[in-house]
């Protein structure tokens, strides 16, 4: 009978020491489950999972069950999540440098939007560290086209028109266009556009689809303003409670979620404007004279950026543009 005692104490306690050692860490984001940021946060969370043996288990809540966008920022940073994704760009008032991707025309395609990453990372990373977070991969939008339920063939057809905006910088691109910004979340959209509240906006194929764009818009134009990009911050205190072989795991797993996500994000431009022709939406490049308007309304939102973003966000643009 001791016997058995003693072997059914030694299964509790080594039951106890099991489930001592597994963290478990909610991680809010914004988007929904059919979006590829998502399924790539999910890929993460599994192979993190998988790679630390179960010990470190991250619970995805995704389209903004858990917290709303412009509130995952303050959550990681409070502690009250340990973890999360937030578009950067839609934190531009708080720290310009946060908006540098999501400057229009500044960066146009893949490749620009890659080199504009590299000169941004280490000085976004710097702003980061001061505020207890740390950035562990970013992923970028496709590039961002204009919808509208009536044709646009020159800045003058925005004029008056409800614009979209989803940070700082839109709003400020939809003033220069001669547009009235009306700040929206990408879950909100489809009601905005029925309810008159907005019918123009700037964003990718890849949001079209999530929010099924063809419902309420005919025209998707392809003018690849920029690619803003998502970034999944981590709590610095809670990653350096993790044991270091869970922090090697979960910074190895991010690097090769990084890649994994600008594969799919390449991936899914494509894909998406094929999905919206499909379903009845006129998709094809602005007009050769509305294209170089854009380029000049680009320039002046990226000459009042640096104004605006100082000595750092001059340095930023030059090691871009070398």
């Amino acid at each position: 009978m001791r016997s058995i005692l003693t072997m059914a104490a030694v299964a509790v306690l080594a039951s106890a020491g099991s489930a001592a050692a597994q963290t478990k860490w909610n991680m809010p984001t914004a988007y929904p489950d059919s979006n590829y940021h998502t399924q790539n946060i999910r890929w993460f969370a599994e192979e993190v999972k998988k790679e630390t043996g179960g010990k470190l288990e991250i619970i995805v809540h995704s389209g903004a069950s858990l917290f709303k966008m412009p509130e995952i920022k303050r959550a990681v940073q409070t502690g009250q999540v340990p973890i999360g994704e937030i578009l950067l760009s839609a934190y531009g008032n708080e720290d310009p440098i946060l908006e540098a991707d999501g400057l229009p025309f500044l960066a146009a395609g893949y490749d620009a939007a890659w080199k504009l990453y590299q000169a941004q990372r280490p000085i976004l990373q710097a702003h980061l560290k001061k505020q207890g977070i740390t950035m562990l991969y970013s992923v970028a939008w496709p590039g961002q086209g204009v919808y509208s339920k009536n044709p646009i063939n020159a800045l003058s057809d925005f004029k008056g028109v409800k614009f979209r905006a989803y940070n700082a910088v839109t709003a400020r691109l939809a003033e220069l266009i001669g547009a009235q910004p009306a700040t929206v979340q990408q879950a909100e959209v489809p009601q905005a556009f029925s309810a008159g509240v907005i019918s123009a906006m700037i964003t990718s194929g890849a949001t079209g689809v999530d929010v099924k764009a063809w419902e309420f818009s005919k025209f998707f134009y392809e003018t690849e303003a920029m690619h803003p990009r998502n970034g999944v911050l981590i709590n610095d205190r809670a990653f350096r409670r993790l044991p270091e072989d869970q922090q090697r795991v979960l910074l190895n797993v991010a690097e090769l979620a990084e890649k994994r996500g600008w594969a799919l994000m390449q991936k899914v431009s494509d894909d998406t404007k094929v999905t919206l022709a499909k379903n009845g939406m006129t998709v094809a490049p602005p007009p050769a004279p509305l294209q170089a308007e854009y380029q000049k309304v680009g320039a002046a939102l990226v000459a009042e950026w640096q104004k605006k973003a100082g000595a750092e966000g001059e340095t930023l643009i030059q090691n871009y543009r070398k």
